[in-house]
């Protein structure tokens, strides 16, 4: 599943790009006038990023709007939970 989003399932997209020529009616022209139409593609903001999914981090492509939504959740970088054990004073 390249260029797709883990979360959102957003994924490249199909338009027109429309060409045109002329000037517009309230500027005191006859109107535009489509010269051209072609096909574009619409991509989205993917980024690779390190996710915790089920409990295990994995990469992944998720979208920018995913990330700011807060879909998703990363790892730690350290683990917090360890503690060694001190010395203890005798007596």
């Amino acid at each position: 599943m390249s260029r797709t989003c883990h979360f959102t399932g957003r994924r490249t997209s199909v338009g027109n790009k429309i060409r045109t020529r002329g000037k517009a009616k309230y500027l005191g022209g006859i109107g535009k006038n489509t010269t051209s139409i072609t096909k574009r593609t619409f991509k989205p903001n993917l980024q690779n990023v390190t996710a915790v999914i089920d409990g295990t981090p994995q990469r992944i492509k998720a979208s920018t709007k995913a990330i700011r939504q807060g879909l998703v959740i990363k790892p730690l970088k350290r683990k917090y939970s360890y503690t060694r054990k001190l010395n203890q004073p005798a007596g």
